[in-house]
């Protein structure tokens, strides 16, 4: 905990960002930092809760210590915070950027809607471990002799790849694109999290002695069965990147395109790559002077949202099949879980139209090209209400309505029915139901982050390779010192 009356006497405080006008003139991150005696007030707000609930199964899916760092930060004791908080967490700069924050709906403050600003705090300690070059290479001191091979490189490879060096194994990580990062890199905007921080991560591990191999297309380039040879184990971790089927009519019109493919295309300008690719590979798509409508009401799409106002659209129309939630939520009911209430990205508070309990019923086009989506009103039961009908005009449509499971070429298509998926979890790959253990039904075969559990948060895929580490450091070992 912090100071015991703090939560009285200290108002809460979090980031400010750049006006909306200068900061869709730019890709960079655009939140102001806080001084570091701004930030020892505001962990001097974690209060004596008893139980707390923010670092439980209910908020911090990786348990960081948030009251244990929340006092050192108060006691500016940062370097202990630093210590703390990576004991729990591989990438702390990322999560204090991109995760939304389970943590602060789970405080107890957050009963009166004032929690403690913990991914501020967060975000402050991790920024200053590099400042205080904490982040720096820490390899092991005895090598195991096992070596372990590890299929795509985000956040769950990357975490599982490092807590594997770590504990002495040879770790080589396979990527399919030209840099480490999966869709950290290329689906999460640069006005989100700027990709030197996955640069600097990437040296860290490869002084720890960790190989990156870019380039390698997993089941496609190279087998499966090939590495499977070569390494005492695979992990794979190739994320959840399928998109999720929309039925919409006229989705083939040039115009309408999902919206994974925009974003890695952007990303890859921002960083300076070609836009053609072997997974992503199209045309131009540039929101540039037209009229925008995005599809589905989840971050994908509010980054879609963001990065066309960043190339200059018109005009940008999100839509929304689930009705209007609640301004604020029944705090006795739902806390300290993740409540259903209005929320409003930094990406739409830029200037986007939000349309709720809307349907798309079809892209409408002349000569192949779109020039409207057709909606209408949905009952509570997500039916249409005849008479409801409107149409919106678009030069640029994306469909933004999640994914349903890993990709079907590669691994997947490598083995067949040997590797069984699980239905229930968007034909993620199954592993044994403990999910302790993290083996898939191919003998040494491992499988981690989204690619097993559904498409899901950076900071679960952190957990999940921290766990997949564990597993296979017990199983190569017979026992494991790794935290899981």
């Amino acid at each position: 905990m912090g100071k015991v009356t703090g939560f009285l006497e200290i108002d809460r405080q979090v980031h400010k960002y750049q006006p909306a006008s200068d900061r869709i003139r730019h890709f960079r991150e655009f939140t102001l930092p806080m001084s570091d005696k701004e930030v020892e007030k505001q962990a001097a707000r974690c209060m004596d809760c008893g139980i707390p609930y923010c670092h439980g199964p209910t908020g911090c899916p990786v348990h960081n210590q948030i009251p244990d760092w929340n006092d050192l930060v108060y006691n500016g004791d940062w370097d202990e915070a630093i210590r703390n908080l990576h004991s729990t967490n591989n990438f702390p700069e990322w999560t204090g950027r991109i995760c939304p924050a389970p943590c602060e709906e789970a405080c107890t403050l957050n009963l009166e809607d004032i929690p403690v600003a913990i991914k501020t705090v967060e975000q402050a300690i991790a920024d200053k471990a590099y400042e205080s070059g904490f982040v720096r290479p820490y390899p092991p001191e005895h090598k195991t002799g096992k070596s372990v091979a590890v299929i795509g490189s985000g956040p769950a490879g990357m975490a599982a790849a490092q807590q594997l060096g770590r504990a002495g194994h040879q770790v080589h990580v396979y990527e399919r694109e030209s840099r480490p990062g999966g869709l950290m890199r290329y689906g999460i905007p640069d006005f989100k999290i700027e990709k030197h921080y996955i640069d600097r991560r990437v040296e860290q591990m490869q002084g720890e002695g960790v190989t990156f191999h870019c380039g390698v297309n997993v089941g496609v380039d190279k087998p499966v069965e090939e590495l499977l040879s070569e390494y005492d184990a695979v992990l794979y971790c190739g994320g959840s990147e399928r998109p999720r089927p929309a039925g919409i009519p006229g989705a083939d019109l040039e115009g309408v395109h999902d919206a994974m493919p925009y974003l890695v295309q952007q990303n890859r300008r921002v960083g300076g790559e070609d836009i053609q690719s072997v997974a992503w590979a199209s045309d131009p798509i540039l929101a540039g002077g037209k009229h925008v409508v995005v599809v589905g009401g989840g971050d994908t799409a509010s980054d879609c949202v963001g990065t066309a106002f960043r190339q200059g659209a018109v005009r940008v129309t999100q839509l929304d099949i689930r009705p209007r939630p609640p301004e604020k939520e029944d705090k006795l009911a739902v806390w300290p879980y993740w409540a259903t209430k209005m929320r409003t990205s930094s990406s739409q508070a830029e200037g986007a139209e939000r349309e709720f309990q809307v349907a798309t019923l079809e892209f409408i086009g002349e000569d192949g090209v779109l020039t409207g989506v057709k909606c209408c009103q949905v009952d509570e039961k997500r039916k249409p209400i005849a008479g409801t009908e409107f149409v919106i005009r678009a030069d640029l449509a994306f469909i933004a309505i999640g994914f349903s499971g890993p990709a079907e070429t590669g691994v997947l298509s490598e083995f067949g029915d040997r590797l069984k998926t699980d239905v229930d979890r968007r034909n993620s790959v199954n592993v044994n139901a403990n999910d302790r253990d993290y083996k898939t039904t191919v003998d040494r075969l491992f499988a981690a982050g989204d690619v097993r559990r559904g498409q899901s948060l950076v900071v679960w895929a952190i957990r999940e390779g921290r766990q997949a580490a564990h597993a296979i450091d017990e199983f190569l070992m017979g026992s494991s010192v790794l935290p899981r």
